[in-house]
């Protein structure tokens, strides 16, 4: 997915970095790195500092950062050109499927995706550079930015402190915390996933451990307000 892009992009200048942000490291991502055989730099972020430092809270997002080191778009949803994935579930049948699965695999068909126009602004800025009128100006860029209030920085602190308890073994009491950071900022979508799918992989149901669950959370916001709806106005 990436790879593709990067190798249309990076002889016009632009690099790629990828982080997957995922508590156990590399015991879980190492598989889908090695499986994508990226020539970028391929990252793990065990620790979901992307998400203290940039604002993340659903992946996949990006951040674009220019060659003076200049964020000149904040984190915002990036889908690529072509994903296998989509692809092969956008042809699923699901009749077959366990119900709780089969939920989940639809709700997932229903979410917004704007590849073309993501990639269109993507190539532009790797043409034009700061005269793209898609790389926002510093202002631009705060305005942008999600604000961090005390809220959001409590979220922070108890989904690491849950992580450190989660690496020692204390699973109950990283469930707390984790319970704790997810009503201090609902729409951190990282930081849920994260916790559910320790106790209920992929299809990250309901459980008894958390009072909600991937499907449930979708459909009270509504498929389609996963991913906010991207801002891709030509800066005038």
């Amino acid at each position: 997915m990436w790879q593709e892009v990067r190798s249309e992009l990076h002889p016009h200048g632009l690099e790629i970095v990828t982080v997957a942000l995922d508590v156990e490291g590399a015991a879980v991502a190492r598989e889908f790195i090695d499986a994508a055989k990226a020539e970028h730099p391929s990252l793990i972020d065990q620790g979901h500092v992307l998400d203290k430092l940039f604002g993340v809270v659903n992946v996949p997002n990006s951040v674009w950062i220019d060659e003076n080191g200049m964020i000149v778009r904040p984190a915002e949803p990036a889908h690529p050109p072509r994903s296998p994935i989509m692809e092969q579930l956008r042809a699923m049948d699901t009749s077959t499927l366990p119900p709780d699965l089969a939920d989940v695999l639809n709700m997932a068909k229903k979410i917004r995706h704007e590849p073309d126009t993501y990639m269109s602004a993507l190539r532009d800025w790797v043409a034009r550079g700061a005269d793209s009128p898609y790389a926002l100006s510093p202002e631009e860029v705060v305005t942008r930015s999600h604000p961090r209030p005390l809220t959001v920085a409590e979220a922070a602190a108890h989904f690491e402190l849950g992580q450190h308890l989660h690496r020692a073994g204390a699973i109950e009491a990283a469930q707390a915390q984790f319970r704790e950071a997810h009503r201090l900022q609902p729409d951190n979508w990282t930081y849920k996933r994260q916790a559910w799918n320790f106790v209920s992989p992929v299809v990250q149901g309901p459980t008894d451990v958390y009072e909600s669950s991937w499907a449930e959370d979708v459909r009270k916001i509504g498929a389609e307000n996963y991913y906010p709806a991207l801002e891709m106005e030509p800066r005038s």
